[in-house]
C-alpha cells in the first residue's frame, strides 16, 4: 500500500529499485535528501530493505522481480506487465515532483515511457546508465524521449552520452570509491598478501548460472597450478543464497578452497588477497580499487554467445579496463576460457610479473580517475534536486 497523500508536503519524490544494489543507492540518495529538505519532503515508490528504513513504503516487494532466466521471464511476463502498469499508475496518482528510477532498465524505463506519455511534466531522472557504451547504443538516443538526466556511475560514461546523443548524462561516482576502508589491507593485512602461501581470490560469480558455467573450469585451472609446483591458499568468497549450489560444486575439486560466506568475510579476503581469479563483471573494479591483480573469464551458453559476439561494441568487456582506458587485464571468453590458459595467467599475477607489475601501477591511477570530491549520493541529490519540478504544484 502506497503512503497517503499530504498536501501541505513540499516536495514529493517517486524512487523505483528493483534490485538491491539499486536499493542501496536509493537509501543513500533519500538520506541526502532529507538531509537537504528535512520535513518538507515524502518519499513514495519500489524499494527494499535499505529504502524501507529510510522510510519508503514499497508498492509491493522487490523480491517479485527476483527472475532469473529466460523460460522464468516467459512465465512471469503477465505479472511483470501488470506490476509495470501498477507502477506507472501510482506515479500518475502521486504526481510527483521529480520520477527516479534506479538501474533495472527493463523494469524502470518501461515505467519512465509510460509516465512520460501521461504526464510530461514530471522530470525524470535515471540512476545508472544503461551499458549503452557496450550494447545497443541506440538505446542512448531514444532515453532522450522519457529522460532528463542520467546520473552515471562510471566516468567515462557522459562522454558516451554525448557522443551517442542522449540525454544530459553527470558522473556522480561509483559507490565503491565511498568503501575503500573496507577494501584495502591495513599494515598486518599487507604482511598477509606477502607472505606464503599467497591467497588466491577464486570469484566464479554471484548468479546460479555464472556458477555452472565458470566452477568447472575454474576448479580445473587450480588443480594445474597446483600440479606445476605452486603454492597457494585458495579462497572462494560467495553469498548465502548461493553457498550451497557453491559448496557442491567444488566438490569434486582437487584443490579444495576455503569458503566464505557474506559481504564482510568477503572483503577480508580481498584485503589480504595476492591474485584473483574472476568472473567479469562489476567485482574486477572492486578487485582493483583493493589492488589486488587478476585474471577474468567469462562462459556463457553457446545461443547467448552468438548473441552477445553480434550486438557488444567494446574491446574488452571488463570493467576496470574501461575505466583505466587500458586493457591491463586479461580476459578469457568463451573458448579462450580453458584451464590451461587461465592457470598459466594466474601464474603470471601470482609472481612479480610484468603482467602484475603493470596492473598495480594502472590500479594506482584510479582513485585519481573514479573521484569526484563528493560522495555519489550528494552529487546525485544535488542533480535531483535541480531537475525536480520549479516551484509548486
Amino acid at each position: 500500500m502506497m503512503q497517503a497523500r499530504t498536501p501541505d508536503i513540499a516536495r514529493r519524490v517517486f524512487l523505483i529499485a528493483t534490485e538491491e544494489s539499486g536499493d542501496r543507492l536509493g537509501a543513500a540518495l533519500m538520506k541526502v535528501l532529507r538531509q537537504r529538505l528535512g520535513d518538507a519532503v515524502q518519499f513514495v515508490g519500489v524499494g527494499g530493505r535499505a529504502m524501507a528504513r529510510e522510510g519508503l513504503v514499497s508498492l509491493f516487494p522487490i523480491e517479485e522481480l527476483s527472475i532469473v532466466g529466460f523460460a522464468t521471464v516467459v512465465q512471469q511476463l503477465p505479472k511483470i506487465l501488470r506490476l509495470i502498469r501498477q507502477t506507472a499508475d501510482a506515479v500518475m496518482q502521486e504526481t510527483p515532483d521529480v520520477l527516479v528510477i534506479i538501474d533495472s532498465p527493463d523494469f524502470t524505463h518501461r515505467v519512465a515511457r509510460r509516465v512520460r506519455a501521461r504526464d510530461p511534466m514530471i522530470p525524470v531522472v535515471d540512476y545508472v546508465s544503461p551499458s549503452v557504451w557496450a550494447w545497443r547504443p541506440g538505446r542512448a538516443r531514444a532515453m532522450r524521449a522519457y529522460v532528463d538526466h542520467v546520473l552515471a556511475l562510471l566516468p567515462f560514461e557522459p562522454e558516451e552520452y554525448r557522443k551517442l546523443r542522449g540525454p544530459a548524462c553527470s558522473y556522480v561516482g561509483h559507490p565503491l570509491t565511498e568503501q575503500l576502508s573496507s577494501l584495502r589491507p591495513n599494515e598486518e593485512e599487507k604482511r598477509r598478501r606477502d607472505a606464503s602461501p599467497p591467497v588466491l581470490l577464486v570469484l566464479p560469480g554471484s548468479r546460479r548460472s555464472e556458477i555452472r558455467h565458470h566452477l568447472a573450469t575454474f576448479g580445473a585451472a587450480l588443480d594445474r597450478l597446483r600440479a606445476v609446483g605452486s603454492e597457494f591458499e585458495a579462497v572462494l568468497p560467495t553469498t548465502p543464497h548461493l553457498e550451497q549450489a557453491v559448496r557442491q560444486g567444488v566438490q569434486g575439486w582437487q584443490v579444495k578452497p576455503r569458503i566464505v560466506v557474506g559481504e564482510d568475510d568477503k572483503r577480508a579476503a580481498f584485503r589480504v588477497a595476492r591474485a584473483a581469479l574472476a568472473k567479469s563483471g562489476t567485482v574486477t573494479l572492486e578487485l582493483a580499487l583493493s589492488g589486488v591483480p587478476m585474471v577474468t573469464a567469462y562462459r556463457v551458453g553457446a545461443m547467448e554467445a552468438v548473441i552477445l559476439r553480434r550486438v557488444i561494441r567494446v574491446q574488452s568487456v571488463i570493467l576496470a579496463n574501461l575505466v583505466i582506458g587500458k586493457d591491463v587485464i586479461p580476459e578469457f571468453l568463451q573458448e579462450d576460457c580453458t584451464p590451461e590458459k587461465l592457470s598459466q595467467a594466474v601464474s603470471e599475477v601470482l609472481a612479480h610479473s610484468v603482467l602484475r607489475r603493470r596492473q598495480l601501477e594502472a590500479f594506482a591511477t584510479l582513485d585519481a580517475v573514479m573521484s569526484t570530491g563528493q560522495p555519489p549520493s550528494v552529487r546525485a541529490a544535488d542533480i535531483v534536486l535541480a531537475t525536480m519540478r520549479k516551484g509548486h504544484r
